[in-house]
């Protein structure tokens, strides 16, 4: 991705809103269930998910993406969504200068545009709202614009030939043709389905 991509913050910020709705609907007997994630029960998502919020917040402050790990200090078990929506505001004040959306700025994945650092993290809330929403019995609409975005944004950067080694993402797995987008990008990204 390059700095003259569309601008991705309004759909980041829109996918962070999505994650707060879910994170309201978790009560404390929900932290101990498995997720999609397989290595993540639903309080070790929670933590994940937050502490990339505040990664990218780093990383739009100037930051460099390995000097950050991607977690917090668990809050209470009520205490997800005030977390969340601490990282949100910071993420949402580190990326307000449109002139970061071209800067150079050291990711996870390598230095890239700060726009391509936006849409790396917009796919991957859009991917764990499906996690969250299939814990959580999968009750919960899921926004299919933010999902279609992410999409296109994982087939472009995340083809089956560059899976494995320092990326978290298996091969794609096998879907149904019917399937709908939030789960057409979880098989994308190496969830089984």
């Amino acid at each position: 991705m390059n700095a003259s991509v569309q601008d991705p913050r309004p759909q980041y910020l829109l996918s962070l809103g999505q994650l707060e709705r879910l994170f309201a609907a978790i009560t404390p007997a929900d932290l101990d269930r498995q997720t999609p994630c397989t290595d993540f029960t639903l309080r070790q998502l929670l933590n994940h998910v937050v502490g990339g919020v505040h990664r990218s917040a780093y990383m739009g402050e100037g930051g460099r993406a390995e000097d950050i790990l991607m977690g917090i200090e668990d809050p209470s078990d009520e205490g997800w969504s005030a977390a969340l929506s601490r990282a949100t505001a910071r993420a949402a004040a580190a990326w307000a200068d449109d002139s970061k959306l071209g800067r150079p700025t050291l990711a996870p994945w390598g230095e890239v545009p700060g726009a391509a650092v936006i849409a790396g993290y917009l796919m991957e809330a859009a991917a764990h709202a499906w996690d969250i929403s299939r814990t959580l019995d999968g009750e919960f609409e899921l926004n299919e614009e933010l999902s279609h975005t992410a999409m296109a944004f994982a087939e472009r950067v995340l083809p089956p030939e560059v899976r494995g080694g320092h990326l978290p993402f298996g091969l794609p797995q096998p879907v149904a043709e019917d399937a709908d987008i939030h789960t057409r990008l979880a098989a994308w990204l190496g969830r089984k389905v």
